[in-house]
């Protein structure tokens, strides 16, 4: 790393997540999901959250390296079978109300090539393993913040015209530390101002309630119905103890659940999905009565069907809005990582809806938010169909039209 203040801006980088991130107090259980390259980053992290007195701090390893060998050779019933051991592990963290920093880092292509369906099967067998802690997630029951750290394969791909890794590298965690603020004198008091201006947005939008929202650009012509009561939301959410945490870092949307029977219509990504260690492009997808009826994707498609096939995915469990003059999206650059790339462009998700996202959600039942019109999965996958070109409607009940975008920008 060549960059002079790197290791200051690394240190600001870790007290930011732990702080407005996950805002960890003392007798805090504490996990971070971490890349074994990303060690420094993570013992920073765990220092960070034993300042602020965290009880304990966990530290869930991963490495694509041993991920990729996994895919290609592991037994058929070990790696279809999840051991008990993985669950329990999620079952402590959430009879601790844990709180979760997942730092995201991962070759954007590193099970390309790999079996789509052996790897489509794996991640149907995770993310039952995985429910019983996503549906705690999902609910905003725990505090948990993503965010990124740069590794070479990674910033090798969004920079390709880098003179070697180190440079990749080096470009990349300069985007990381300006899009989450690290680069201004006090980053958690600019998060704090970034915080109220998205609230703003989301107030308007909720004191509107519209019964459903008509997107238009070229390739898409989409209009999808709102639950009633339903609930906007931007930058920071809170836990049943009234605790804020900022889920994503950086952000640059607001967002609410769709009604999954009510989405009609066609819609195009503008930008490429990092989904399952492999790149999609170019996807296309038709609605009708809430439901996928038809989908291709230029590149990564039998990754796309093998997507479509887990329970749930074929309707949307999220809608957001994000302005094109975004700082992310005036940056040009395509981050070919969700994160990132979502917060450069208006996004929808296959897939989970949040249950807070409509008035009382958090406490009504499966069945319940089913009954609300709130689509219910085992994934959630953002994709990012927005772009300077886009036109968005809010229509109400009784027929009234309002412009919330024009030409990708707030109307």
């Amino acid at each position: 790393m060549t960059q002079s203040n790197f290791v200051e801006n690394l240190q600001k980088y870790a007290d930011l997540a732990v702080g407005t991130g996950i805002d960890v107090i003392p007798g805090d259980t504490v996990y971070i999901q971490i890349a074994v390259d990303q060690a420094p980053l993570a013992r920073l992290l765990t220092a960070a959250a034993y300042k602020r007195g965290a009880a304990e701090v966990l530290v869930q390893w991963n490495d694509d390296t041993i991920k990729r060998l996994d895919m290609q050779n592991k037994a058929d019933d070990r790696l279809f079978n999840i051991p008990d051991y993985i669950p329990a592990e999620f079952d402590y963290w959430l009879s601790h109300d844990a709180k979760r920093i997942t730092v995201i880092s991962a070759d954007p292509d590193n099970l390309k090539g790999i079996d789509a369906d052996r790897v489509a099967k794996y991640n149907d067998a995770f993310g039952k393993a995985y429910s019983k802690l996503i549906n705690a997630i999902s609910s905003n029951k725990i505090s948990w913040t993503i965010i990124a750290a740069a590794s070479p394969k990674w910033a090798q791909k969004v920079f390709p015209e880098a003179k070697d890794a180190d440079e990749a590298v080096d470009l990349l965690w300069t985007e990381i530390f300006k899009t989450t603020r690290i680069d201004q004198v006090d980053p958690a008091a600019a998060w704090k101002k970034h915080d109220e201006t998205l609230r703003e947005k989301a107030a308007w939008l909720n004191e509107e309630q519209f019964d459903h929202l008509h997107y238009m650009a070229p390739g898409t012509d989409l209009v999808v119905g709102l639950p009633k009561h339903h609930i906007w939301e931007g930058a920071g959410s809170f836990n049943p103890k009234g605790q804020e945490f900022m889920a994503n870092m950086p952000t640059e949307e607001v967002f609410t659940a769709p009604d999954a029977r009510r989405i009609d219509g066609t819609v195009r990504s503008t930008k490429p999905l990092a989904y399952a260690g492999n790149i999609l492009e170019g996807m296309h997808f038709t609605f009708k009565d809430g439901q996928v009826v038809e989908a291709h994707a230029d590149e990564g498609d039998a990754v796309l069907q093998n997507l479509l096939k887990i329970q749930g995915a074929r309707s949307l469990g999220e809608v957001s809005l994000v302005p094109d003059p975004s700082p992310i999206s005036q940056s040009g650059i395509t981050f070919f990582n969700t994160l990132f790339d979502e917060n450069a462009s208006d996004h929808m998700a296959l897939g989970q809806a949040y249950p807070f996202s409509i008035e009382g959600g958090v406490d009504m039942t499966e069945e319940e938010l089913i009954q609300a019109g709130l689509n219910r999965s085992e994934t959630h996958v953002d994709f990012m169909m927005g772009s300077a070109n886009m036109n968005i409607d809010g229509i109400k009940a009784d027929g009234t039209v309002k412009p919330i975008f024009r030409n990708g920008d707030w109307a």
